[in-house]
C-alpha cells in the first residue's frame, strides 16, 4: 500500500512563518473593519457590473455591464448590510446603506425592463427602493 500523504508537499518554514504572521494580523483587525471591507468589495464589483466604472484604456464602462452578475452582488450586499447593521452600529451601517441604495437605483436605471417595486436586487432585505 502507498501512503497517501507521501506526495503532499509541506510548506517551507518561510511560508509557514508568513502564514502565522497573516493569521496574527487578521486577528488584530476589528470585526467592523472586516465587514466594511467585504461590503466595499461587493459595492465596487456591483458598480462595475452596473456599468458605473469610468472609461479605462478606451473601453467604455458600459461594455463591462452585466446586470445578472450585478443583481447577485447587490443582493449579497443587502444581506450583509442588513444582518451586520445591529453589530457594526449606525455610524458604519448608514454609509453602507447609502451605497447599497445608490447601487439599487443605478441597477433600476440601467435595466431595460426595471423590476417591480420590492422585487429589485436586495429589496427582499431592504424593502422597496425608490
Amino acid at each position: 500500500m502507498t501512503d497517501p500523504d507521501a506526495n503532499v508537499q509541506q510548506p517551507s518554514p518561510a511560508a509557514a512563518t508568513r502564514a502565522a504572521a497573516a493569521t496574527r494580523d487578521i486577528a488584530e483587525v476589528p470585526a467592523v473593519e472586516v465587514i466594511s471591507t467585504a461590503a466595499v468589495h461587493l459595492m465596487s464589483a456591483a458598480a462595475v457590473k452596473c456599468g458605473l466604472s469610468p472609461d479605462t484604456a478606451g473601453v467604455p464602462g458600459v461594455d463591462l455591464m452585466d446586470l445578472d452578475e450585478a443583481r447577485k452582488l447587490i443582493t449579497a450586499l443587502a444581506g450583509l448590510v442588513t444582518a451586520a447593521a445591529p453589530e457594526i452600529g449606525n455610524q458604519h451601517a448608514r454609509s453602507l446603506r447609502d451605497g447599497l441604495r445608490s447601487l439599487q437605483l443605478a441597477f433600476r436605471e440601467a435595466s431595460q425592463f426595471p423590476d417591480a417595486p420590492g422585487e429589485g436586487p436586495g429589496e427582499a432585505w431592504t424593502g422597496p427602493v425608490s
